[in-house]
């Protein structure tokens, strides 16, 4: 396997979770407390890099190119490979392919936020799928939702799954997993500093009046059965939601507890904190910023164990009649 962009691991972590033997021939990742981080997790030396003209030869090549220039928050220039955004390094993985010549990996998986499929931003992403075609690939993608893998998470992510050869990846043939309860990731007791008290956020929490704003009235939603999207801040409205204290009051969730809505162990998180400690009565934003750039664990260990399986295809041949037939 080789991760571009690969954050804090977590195509790697699914595949330790799997149990399955692998080998990381490479992991590339320019955010230097990012590599840090894994290399506390994974017992690594790598150094961060730019995947700008690299080359190796994996047989799984996983992807999620910074998706700031396709998320509703960021600035939407869509990722054209004209422009020089961060997204249009997602085309990097294309020239890394066509460097190889004649070898190819078997699959390549690239994840993004599911605004890369709006009409703003279609036209990248179609870009897209007409290389991996020109490079002998089938394309499949889907938007898959945290909530259907057992994290109670409501995050929907674009997954786009491109197999070498004929043959579309088939997202309904994924292991779904029941909902876990939220319990299961929320701390029992917190420390003060994740109160909320800034005078901006405590206006938007659950049961104040809507104020019209920078946020078009947008108010913090109260965490019941599951979190919202997890973001690189939390304290910002909208965020992933606020938790309700018995005396009343409301606050932030923690660092861990996004890692574990990430999908992560607690232990990796500890390696994270050990490498980039927190300030005394202040939020880790470096904590924060990575679970909220990374892809929920349980995903990819859905979809690993799906292409592993080599069940993973929906194929279709040509009767005589000229009709298609489906292949299961």
């Amino acid at each position: 396997m080789l991760e571009l962009f690969g954050g804090i691991g977590a195509p790697r972590k699914a595949l330790i979770n799997l149990g399955i033997e692998h080998k990381s021939i490479d992991y590339v990742e320019w955010n230097e407390k990012a590599v840090r981080t894994y290399n506390a997790m994974f017992d690594n030396r790598y150094k961060p890099e730019s995947v700008v003209g690299y080359s190796l030869q994996p047989d799984i090549l996983v992807h999620g190119s910074p998706c700031q220039d396709f998320s509703i928050a960021g600035k939407q220039y869509g990722g054209n490979v004209e422009d020089g955004t961060r997204s249009s390094l997602m085309f990097e993985t294309i020239k890394i392919i066509e460097n190889l010549g004649v070898w190819k990996p078997k699959v390549v998986i690239w994840e993004n936020v599911k605004n890369a499929l709006s009409n703003r931003m279609i036209s990248a992403f179609k870009h897209y799928l007409e290389d991996m075609k020109r490079l002998g690939y089938t394309n499949s993608y889907e938007v898959l939702d945290a909530r259907d893998f057992g994290i109670p998470q409501a995050r929907e992510r674009l997954f786009t799954i491109s197999v070498l050869g004929d043959g579309h990846f088939d997202f309904g043939k994924l292991r779904k997993r029941p909902m876990r309860s939220i319990k299961e990731f929320l701390e029992t007791e917190v420390d003060e500093k994740y109160i909320i008290t800034q005078p901006s956020m405590v206006r938007k929490l659950p049961g104040k009046p809507i104020v019209p704003g920078n946020f078009g009235g947008r108010m913090l939603e109260e965490v019941k059965d599951y979190v919202y999207t997890i973001t690189t801040k939390q304290m910002r409205c909208p965020n992933s939601g606020v938790v309700k204290l018995p005396d009343g009051r409301y606050r932030y969730l923690t660092e861990l507890e996004c890692w574990r809505l990430m999908g992560f162990d607690d232990e990796d998180y500890e390696a994270a904190l050990k490498e980039h400690p927190s300030k005394e009565g202040c939020l880790n934003g470096t904590l924060y910023h990575q679970s909220g750039n990374s892809i929920v664990v349980q995903e990819l260990e859905a979809i690993f164990e799906l292409l592993l399986s080599g069940d993973y295809k929906t194929e279709y041949q040509v009767e005589h009649n000229g009709q298609l037939q489906l292949i299961c």
